[in-house]
């Protein structure tokens, strides 16, 4: 990270690497990664399903691996930033490309449930293209272009997860296979790409030594727990993030238990939300705000979001759930806009302290709410499709989105930010 102290000492550095395929490189090598990880996502849940022999294994054997590849994104994020804080972004982000290919082409030569887990250990621990991308973006940019660096490396990350569904939905439903190995290829792309044409972004002089306190993941979150002015959004942030993980989580095992979906068909869903959210904070978000402020535009977000849920688990009918999409248009808008309301109670020198926090409650979300949804949804998956009990995960997220709102809406009345009508 540039301290105002070595800002004179980053300014030729950056303009020595700022070559135009440099920041080319940084988006490829995020939009190939996300790509080839939204690949996997309509298709691993019933990967799954050919090593198991019931309903209830499946989604207990898919559970346990979404937690076991967020615990190793938890452990090894913040150690691989670390690392390319002392050696460079280069290797790290090199590594992270090899070990992404290595584990899409474990799963796809996958014989069982074994091979599965090893692919998902060494996915967990290579995904750290999105921080040392984003360092190597700010590295080759001039203080004046940074914002829009990373407002271009923001857009090729949801682009990616945006194509990635819908184009594995589509391979899938030719061969569960097929998608990982085209993650493979495009991951193995990238990296000889990155090996043979990108330059090192961060001089010799600019590194920092490598210190235990800089990987510990549970730091940020201490000091969060610490901030008592906060503490009502810290709350409602995590029991939002939470029911966004397991609906996530649980997406594909409950649209094919409920409705028999395909691959393809929820890869078609999952491009439709991608979309929907792309439009929402990428076109709409400042019109929204503009014309409701965020404390009200949350609020909004959050009410439509926990009736949503409810009547996700309610849905009879497989059409159902694209209107539904549609209509909770307002959810897309609760993340940016509670963050920005936590933003402006933090000093400006504690921004980036406090956004890799909020970031570190999603880690935790991604490691537990997997477990907890899909146990869940393999003690109901023996039920009939027609069975309302079948949306049990998407009901808990209704509490957990109502439970959001009342903490919120107490917040908001005793700091008295009370949402202003237009």
């Amino acid at each position: 990270m540039t301290t105002p102290d070595t800002a004179a000492s980053a300014a030729p550095a950056a303009s020595s690497a700022s070559a135009p395929g440099n920041l080319n490189f940084v988006l490829i090598c995020v939009f190939i990664d996300m790509l080839g990880i939204g690949l996997i996502v309509p298709v691993l849940p019933m990967l799954v399903g050919e090593f198991t022999g019931t309903r209830e294994n499946q989604a207990h054997w898919f559970g346990i691996m979404s937690a076991v590849f967020g615990l190793m994104q938890f452990i090894f994020m913040p150690m691989l930033g670390a690392i390319s804080d002392r050696i460079g972004r280069r290797p790290v982000l090199l590594y992270s490309m090899a070990g992404m290919c290595i584990n899409f082409l474990t799963t796809a030569w996958a014989p069982n449930l074994a091979c599965l887990f090893i692919g998902r250990v060494v996915g967990g621990m290579s995904s750290a293209s999105m921080s040392v991308a984003s360092a190597y973006a700010s590295d080759i940019s001039t203080p004046e272009n940074r914002a829009k660096s990373f407002g271009k490396v923001g857009a090729a990350f949801g682009l990616g997860f945006i194509c990635g569904p819908m184009l594995g939905g589509l391979l899938g439903s030719v061969d569960l296979h097929l998608p990982f190995y085209v993650a493979g290829a495009l991951s193995a792309a990238n990296f000889v790409y990155g090996y043979f044409v990108v330059p090192e972004s961060l001089p010799a002089a600019r590194r920092s030594p490598f210190s235990l306190a800089k990987i510990n993941p549970l730091s940020a979150l201490f000091k969060l727990a610490g901030r008592r002015d906060i503490r009502g959004l810290i709350i409602t942030f995590a029991l939002v993030t939470c029911a966004q993980m397991m609906l996530q989580t649980t997406w594909v095992l409950y649209t094919h238990f409920r409705f028999n979906w395909t691959p393809g068909q929820n890869g078609a869903a999952m491009f439709c939300v991608g979309l929907m959210a792309a439009v929402v904070q990428a076109g709409l978000l400042g019109i929204l705000i503009k014309r409701f402020g965020e404390v009200r535009l949350s609020m909004m977000g959050m009410c439509s979001g926990g009736i949503v849920y409810l009547l996700y688990g309610l849905a009879t009918q497989g059409w159902m759930m694209y209107v539904l999409i549609i209509c909770n248009v307002l959810s897309f808008a609760i993340g940016p806009a509670l963050q920005a309301i936590v933003s402006k109670s933090t000093p400006p020198n504690e921004q980036g302290e406090l956004m890799g926090s909020l970031q570190s409650i999603s880690s935790l979300g991604v490691i537990f709410m997997p477990l907890l949804g899909t146990a869940i949804l393999g003690e109901v998956s023996h039920l009939p499709a027609n069975d309302w009990r079948i949306g049990s995960t998407f009901y808990l997220c209704a509490v957990m989105q109502t439970m959001a709102i009342l903490v919120a809406q107490r917040y908001f009345s005793r700091h008295h930010m009370q949402a202003a009508k237009p």
